[in-house]
């Protein structure tokens, strides 16, 4: 259950691919190694060498992606990479706190092409970064340049209709989260009508969206004093006019969507196919499953976690919003008592149960690791996991009950 395998230099790594004649690419299930993979992609297809993407929700998903290449695979000219991490024998991306979205960038221009700063901004956001802060200042430059990114008022959503967007966006909460008609009672008086074409919202109608969502956030019942600084993140996006979502964070939060419940569909996004509607959809369905599990949830505040149990959800998303709007607690742990998977598994593991953890400040990596392990010990059953930076994920046989996920997370805390 380690995560052992081998960090790759963006240097070796694009060594390998110069000389590569076919490459799998074995990507975790979020939006900034959905970003990196299409970033490698592309230049891949610039140089016409044939790929293959696929994503694993785990750790042990990847693990046996990345192992059914076979040993000899790279000496016969086809190259394994890892976004995100794995327990092989693989160069791997995003292992580290470092969003896999900039290593992939490093190999594309080692590669001798130029990464669309779009992709990659929106990527760097699902990471958790500011566009355009550190590492990617050049790439928010380039694409200032090429006229491809403004900022203005109003809401970080991925259609061109903001009350649309933030009715079933997941970077949200207030009471009419999740319900289109509720969104567009509570904010008519400051939106200009329906507002369905592009173009129908200027300046001055984003701005009295913006102000009007930020209110009704901080001024509901269950909000707790984190909410005015989380519903800031929400505020003032990036735009792209010519992109293939309103903002650069509503892209991200597509990707990120996608990457949980179509991966197949949020990969051909990445790689800038023809999904932007399937796409769109399967977001749209994740916030509106995310905020209707909240609506029915029961909680449990524990000192330093708080405790949410839904009967169905994806509990990554629910996870996110409870911590940056409801949570009393640094951290937040999910557990779906409905043992409905989010993503779209096999038959195999329909019964699978789900938890999920977030935390403001900590980085979870190493504690999802251990409670996996625990979990295990303790179960004598199989728990999968992964983790990144301030979230963490668990699947794991149903038989384990919501008590001792609870208590195990409760002993690394």
């Amino acid at each position: 259950m380690s995560t052992d395998g081998r960090t790759a230099e963006p240097e070796s790594a694009s060594v390998a691919l110069e000389s590569a004649t076919f490459v799998r690419l074995v990507t975790r299930a979020d939006g900034d190694a959905l970003a990196a993979s299409g970033l490698l992609a592309g230049a891949l297809a610039d140089r016409e060498v044939p790929f293959q993407v696929t994503v694993g929700r785990t750790v042990a998903e990847r693990t046996d992606r990345a192992a059914a290449s076979g040993p000899d695979a790279d000496r016969n000219g086809d190259v394994t990479l890892v976004v995100g991490t794995a327990d092989a024998d693989r160069p791997q991306f995003g292992a580290t706190d470092r969003p896999a979205t900039l290593d992939a960038c490093e190999v594309v221009r080692d590669l001798g092409a130029t990464p669309d700063p779009i992709l990659a901004l929106a990527g760097l956001t699902a990471a958790g970064t500011d566009p355009g802060a550190g590492e990617s200042e050049w790439l928010l430059e380039a694409a200032r340049d090429r006229g491809r990114v403004e900022r203005r008022p109003g809401l970080v959503v991925p259609t061109q209709n903001p009350i649309d967007g933030v009715a079933h966006s997941t970077r949200v909460r207030a009471p009419w989260s999740g319900d289109p008609d509720a969104a567009r009672d509570a904010l008519a008086a400051v939106g200009p009508g329906d507002g369905d074409v592009s173009g129908a919202f200027d300046a001055d109608d984003h701005r009295r969206i913006g102000s009007a969502v930020a209110l009704d956030v901080v001024g509901a019942g269950d909000a707790t004093t984190t909410a005015a600084a989380t519903v800031q993140q929400a505020l003032r996006p990036y735009a792209t006019p010519e992109g293939p979502f309103a903002t650069i964070g509503g892209y991200a939060d597509v990707l990120a969507a996608t990457a949980r419940t179509e991966p197949g569909t949020g990969a051909a996004l990445a790689m800038g196919h023809d999904a932007g509607e399937a796409a769109l959809a399967a977001w749209r369905d994740y916030g509106r499953r995310a905020h209707a599990a909240l609506a029915d949830a029961s909680t449990g505040r524990y000192d330093g976690l708080f405790v949410v149990s839904v009967d169905d959800g994806p509990v990554e998303a629910i996870a996110r919003v409870v911590a940056g709007y409801l949570s009393p607690e640094p951290v937040v742990l999910v557990v779906s008592e409905g043992h409905r998977p989010s993503g779209n598994q096999t038959q195999s593991d329909e019964a699978d149960g789900e938890a999920a953890l977030a935390a403001r400040d900590d980085t979870l990596g190493a504690t999802v690791e251990g409670v996996a392990r625990e979990l295990a010990a303790e179960t004598d059953r199989e728990i999968e996991y992964d983790a990144v930076r301030r979230r963490g994920y668990l699947r794991y046989d149903p038989a384990v009950d919501e008590s001792t996920i609870v208590e195990t997370v409760r002993a690394f805390q």
